[in-house]
């Protein structure tokens, strides 16, 4: 059993939380909103946090929504009032949200002077794959014992675990994987409109494509349900989609690759994003965006599905 304060407890942390706790761990939970974490807690056979798990917790698991917030809740080592600074030596932090690779890095390096170890531990299949365990969890280490460490409390979140080289390294590999998945999701839509402004029924469509060389994860597993019947429900939303395709762009720019496809797809997610107004959208109301610009409608729609 491992003492563990997990921090974050939105869509995808409370599932992760309740699988931790049927491993067998004591978890000890905090959020931003202590309702949340309340809720979490009694839901999930966990605990709420107190001051004092901090220091005796071998683990602590971040699953933030971005750099910002991680380094806000981290804190640096040299200041005596942070997280940083109360952590024990030895203890191991894990950041599963989808950070920035150079701030993980620079987070790891500051929490080394205190003997704190930090990996990087994105994931990806959302919060359906995250209740049954099934996540694809990708992992940036710093030498072969931390590996060795965190395979086992890794095992209880996820199917899949690939080792993707240093801290750093894996928050890298998903803000490209997320940027290739909004290309598809981008590409599929646009497909879909064409044909639809064609004459073609976009379920048809999307059969023939689902049995051919042009289907992606987008058209087997989000366009159907989300676009075609309206649910817009794939479970991360549209601003969080934003961001982790900026990470990625920024990180073609660091290492001075051209990405023209790449730069398209994010311009129409942050157009899309903004078309909203401020108000929470869901990634695939993409679609809803495009529908508007270019006056073709995917599914059964009414007045309030269309911007």
């Amino acid at each position: 059993m491992t003492q563990i304060t997990f921090i974050g407890l939105g869509t995808m942390g409370a599932p992760m939380v309740a699988r931790l706790v049927s491993a067998g761990h004591n978890v000890a939970v905090s959020d931003a909103a202590p309702d949340v974490a309340a809720r979490v807690a009694a839901e999930t056979g966990a605990r709420v946090a107190a001051d004092s798990d901090l220091g005796r917790s071998e683990v602590v698991v971040l699953m933030l929504p971005n750099s910002d917030i991680v380094a806000s809740v981290l804190g640096t080592a040299d200041d005596a009032e942070s997280m940083a600074s109360r952590l024990a030596p030895g203890a191991l932090v894990v950041d599963m949200g989808s950070s920035r690779p150079d701030a993980t890095r620079g987070h790891a390096d500051d929490l080394a002077t205190r003997g704190v170890t930090l990996i990087d531990a994105p994931v990806s299949g959302g919060p359906r794959r995250a209740a049954t365990g099934e996540l694809a969890i990708m992992v940036g280490v710093p030498d072969d014992a931390a590996w060795d460490r965190v395979r086992p409390l890794l095992g209880a979140l996820g199917s899949s675990m690939t080792r993707t080289g240093p801290v750093g390294s894996a928050h890298a590999v998903k803000a490209l994987n997320n940027l290739l998945s909004v290309i598809g999701i981008v590409g599929a839509i646009e497909v879909l409109s064409v044909g639809t402004k064609f004459g073609l029924d976009p379920r048809v469509m999307l059969d023939v494509i689902n049995h051919s060389t042009g289907r992606n994860h987008a058209t087997e597993v989000k366009i159907g349900p989300q676009v075609l019947d309206r649910e817009w429900n794939v479970g991360f939303s549209l601003g969080l989609t934003v961001k982790d395709v900026t990470t990625a762009q920024r990180l073609a720019e660091s290492v001075g690759v051209a990405i023209p496809v790449s730069d398209s797809a994010v311009e129409v997610a942050r157009a899309a994003l903004a078309s909203f107004d401020g108000a929470a959208a869901d990634q695939s109301q993409i679609a809803q965006y495009l529908e508007s610009v270019n006056g073709v409608a995917l599914g059964t729609t009414d007045k309030k599905d269309l911007l």
